[in-house]
């Protein structure tokens, strides 16, 4: 059973997830051929965005890799992306206890009225997974492990609740939430932008991609601003012309790109997330239910990925910066275009391009203190189980490991058994932050409710 289980999953989100929404669809009193063609697309959304993201790498790669070959620093440690660390953190013997865990919590938290999140982003389950195999490397205890990945489940739902209606709102899909870990990075963002709205300046500028469009003209358009970068980065590198033109035209490419494709997960989850929502709205009167999904569906939003571009020096200036500290062995390279990063910003800030950019550079050397310290974990995880082969001296690592401050804290705390009284300390400051962090975001959520209804009016007016 569990092979089978397993074997489902590694199909990958875009032959597994649709197959749900389609089951989800049907359940909810869809037709069913609606329902296939609503959940083929969503297929089409996953499989476009990852062409569009892998392409999108491949222009940066090189140029990035040139940038820090001209500094001399040799950094040890390669960052292999999502995929790999999925399949080491699929390889722990317990991984698929971590797939009940997560189903029966939530639908204990459903039943209680503790979260309106159904999540049926299930093959995320190896995001829990990862979790639970580093406390039980850390700690050597399986019972930690996955006390680990129920309470980050917990998190994640609670989570989603609270970036629900901005998730909608940007997304321009109703009755979706996005119950990912990296957005658990929100608890030390929200704190941010708080301070940032005490600066002079910075506290006056709301700069989306509508609004940079209107003060910059052509120069904020997605094609314009996706070459500049892309001719600066290569430039820094010290690319040939050839190399810089190219890789100009290929991350404009991908900037116009990212939009069309997104506008596939409102086509496929549009439909779906609404007749879900009216359907449990009948069965379970004065609730309001909304669908848990994977980041991807926040992939229209331009400022994701201008922020995420203009990133990219700043993460590869940080890792030279802090390896001639000691400090740093990762080379950010398969997920130097850290969504992860952008993602919760985005939804902390609404799309406040100069917020998420400072936001970036604020915690890019966490991604990098984080991805270096688990580096040696993953390594031995992978030789041991024999997924990867790494050579001598080399260690490999995943730099845009999703909630990193989350993950961190709540190894060293379940290391507590081993004396590690400030990760335990740590942790409990980032629970007490969450419980701020979750006012923040319901009071930000009635502002907007209010400045949209004066738009309304004012439109009526007009």
């Amino acid at each position: 059973m569990g092979a089978v289980i397993k074997y489902i999953l590694d199909l990958g989100a875009a032959v597994f997830l649709p197959v749900v929404m389609i089951v989800i669809a049907l359940g909810v009193k869809m037709k069913l051929k609606k329902a296939i063609v609503c959940g083929l697309t969503l297929g089409i959304a996953f499989t476009g965005m990852n062409v569009v993201l892998g392409f999108m790498f491949k222009s940066i790669s090189p140029a990035a890799n040139a940038f820090v070959n001209i500094t001399g620093i040799k950094l040890t440690t390669i960052d292999v992306g999502w995929s790999p660390v999925a399949a080491i953190a699929w390889a722990w013997p317990y991984a698929l206890v971590v797939f009940p865990i997560q189903i029966g919590i939530n639908i204990v938290m459903l039943a209680f009225g503790w979260t309106n999140c159904l999540n049926v982003d299930m093959w995320n389950v190896w995001g829990k997974i990862l979790t639970a195999t580093i406390v039980a490397a850390i700690t050597h205890s399986i019972p930690l492990a996955l006390a680990a990945a129920a309470i980050e489940v917990v998190l994640e739902l609670k989570n989603a609740d609270l970036v629900q209606k901005s998730v909608c709102r940007l997304s321009k899909i109703s009755n979706v939430t996005c119950p990912h870990v990296m957005n658990l990075q929100g608890v030390i963002l929200a704190p941010i932008s708080r301070l940032l709205d005490f600066i002079p300046g910075i506290n006056k500028i709301n700069l989306d991609s509508n609004k940079l469009k209107e003060k910059i003209g052509i120069f904020g358009e997605n094609s314009v601003m996706g070459f500049i970068v892309g001719v600066l980065i290569a430039a820094i590198g010290r690319c040939s012309v050839k190399v810089i033109l190219q890789t100009g035209v290929e991350i404009a490419t991908a900037l116009v790109l990212f939009p069309l494709v997104a506008n596939l997960f409102l086509e496929s989850l549009g439909p779906i997330a609404e007749a879900a929502g009216e359907y449990m709205k009948k069965k379970y009167k004065g609730r309001e239910f909304c669908i848990g999904i994977d980041w991807s569906v926040l992939g229209g939003s331009s400022e994701l990925w201008v922020t995420s571009i203009l990133l990219v020096p700043v993460e590869l200036v940080f890792a030279i910066i802090l390896a001639k500290f000691g400090i740093n062995s990762v080379l950010p390279l398969a997920a130097i275009i850290n969504v992860a990063a952008t993602v919760p910003a985005l939804i902390v800030t609404g799309g406040n391009i100069i917020k998420m950019f400072i936001m970036g550079v604020i915690t890019t050397p966490i991604y990098l203190l984080v991805s270096s310290e688990f580096a040696p974990i993953l390594t031995n995880l992978a030789r041991v189980q024999k997924t990867l082969t790494i050579p001598q001296g080399q260690f490999l690592t995943y730099y845009g490991i999703e909630g990193p401050e989350f993950r961190w804290t709540i190894a060293h705390a379940a290391n507590i058994i081993n004396g590690d009284i400030i990760g335990l300390a740590l942790f409990i400051c980032f629970i007490g932050l969450f419980f701020w962090y979750a006012k923040y975001m319901k009071r930000r959520d009635r502002e907007m409710e209010v400045m949209e209804k004066k738009d309304i009016k004012i439109e009526n007016v007009k």
